[in-house]
C-alpha cells in the first residue's frame, strides 16, 4: 500500500503534529504506525521517523514507502513497549518526539477476518500481532470468574457476571457473531438501542488478549527514558481506561503527588518533574467528527520532557 492510498483517517492529526512540532532533522517515534497517517505528516515536515507496529500487515505495507530506502523511515515490527531496546539496537539513545495512538486501528476493525468487531461475522481472533492466544482461546478456556473480571475491569460491564455465565454456557464460541449474540441475549438487547451492549465485552476481551493497558504503561515509561530535554510526547487514547492512565502518568511526572489530599499538609515532590507544559486534553472538532465519526471518543494529551532524570517506576 503506497502512502497516497492510506485507507485510514488519522485522528487529531493537525493537533498531534502541532504538539510534536517536528523540525527538519528531528528524530521522532511513531509508536503506533498503523496506516502511517502520523508518520506521513512527520516525514513531510523533514523528520526521521522510527515507526513501531506489532501487526505484520502494517509493517509490510510500510516497507513500500520510499523513505524506507532513504533511511528516513525505520520500521520496527515490535510492540511499542519495547521502544528502548529496539532503538538501542538501531543506535538511537534519545529522540525528539514520540506519538502514540492507542488501541485498535481502523484497518483491523474493518477486516472481518481479524475478528476485532462484530459488524461482519469473522473468526474470533482479536490478536494485533497475529500470534499467541486468541480471543476464542480466552473465552473457550478461561474460568467464568476470570472472564467476569476481564469484562468488568476492561469493559466496565456492570453485568459482567451474567455475561460471563452466558459465555461459559454457550461454549465453544468460534466467531464474532456468535459471541455478540450471546452477549446481546444476556443483556436483553433490542434493535434501536443507542449502543450495542456487545461493544463493552468486545473492548474488554480485545484489551485482555493484547495486554493493551500493560503495553501503554510500559510505553509511557519508555517515553520518559527516551525523550531528549525539550522532547515532546503526544498520546491519543479512545476510552476512559487509557486516558486515565495517561492523565495519571503526566500528573505524577509533572510533580503532582499520587495520593495528594487537600486535607493533608503539602509535601514537596520526591523527585524533580520529568514533564512540564502539560497541555489540557484536546478532543476532535465538530468538523473532524463530521469527516470521521470514529474520532468521537478520542482524547489527546501532550507534554514536554524536562532535563530531570527519568524516574524509577515500579513494575505494574
Amino acid at each position: 500500500m503506497a502512502p497516497a492510498a492510506v485507507p485510514h483517517i488519522p485522528v487529531l492529526l493537525d493537533e498531534v503534529v502541532a504538539a510534536l512540532a517536528p523540525a527538519p532533522g528531528a528524530v521522532i517515534v511513531d509508536a503506533t504506525f498503523g496506516a502511517g497517517g502520523y508518520t506521513r505528516a512527520l516525514l513531510d515536515a523533514g523528520a526521521t521517523v522510527h515507526a513501531f507496529d506489532r501487526d505484520p500487515d502494517a509493517i509490510a505495507a510500510g516497507q513500500a514507502w520510499p523513505e524506507c530506502a532513504e533511511q528516513r523511515l525505520v520500521l520496527h515490527p515490535r510492540r511499542f513497549s519495547e521502544m528502548v531496546a529496539a532503538l538501542a539496537e538501531a543506535g538511537v539513545a534519545r529522540v525528539d518526539g514520540i506519538a502514540m495512538d492507542i488501541g485498535v486501528s481502523s484497518m483491523q476493525l474493518d477486516q472481518a477476518g481479524r475478528g476485532f468487531a462484530f459488524a461482519a461475522d469473522g473468526p474470533l481472533d482479536m490478536r494485533m500481532s497475529q500470534d499467541g492466544p486468541s480471543a476464542a482461546d480466552f473465552v473457550n478456556t478461561a474460568p467464568e470468574g476470570e472472564i467476569a473480571d476481564v469484562l468488568f475491569n476492561y469493559g466496565e460491564e456492570r453485568q459482567s457476571r451474567r455475561v460471563a455465565r452466558a459465555i461459559v454456557a454457550a461454549r465453544p464460541l468460534e466467531t464474532t457473531g456468535q459471541l455478540a449474540a450471546v452477549v446481546r441475549k444476556a443483556l436483553g438487547y433490542h434493535p434501536g438501542m443507542p449502543k450495542d451492549p456487545a461493544t463493552r465485552s468486545f473492548q474488554a476481551i480485545r484489551i485482555h488478549v493484547n495486554a493493551e493497558l500493560d503495553e501503554l504503561n510500559a510505553a509511557l515509561t519508555a517515553a520518559e527514558q527516551l525523550l531528549n530535554p525539550g522532547g515532546r510526547l503526544a498520546v491519543v487514547s479512545f476510552h476512559s481506561l487509557e486516558d486515565r492512565i495517561v492523565k495519571q502518568f503526566l500528573r505524577e511526572a509533572g510533580g503532582a503527588l499520587a495520593n495528594a489530599s487537600r486535607h493533608l499538609p503539602q509535601v514537596a515532590p520526591a523527585a524533580a518533574p520529568t514533564f512540564d507544559h502539560i497541555a489540557k486534553a484536546v478532543r476532535p472538532s465538530a468538523t473532524e467528527l463530521a469527516r470521521n465519526p470514529r474520532a468521537r471518543s478520542a482524547t489527546l494529551r501532550a507534554a514536554v520532557r524536562t532535563a530531570a532524570p527519568a524516574r524509577q517506576r515500579r513494575a505494574a
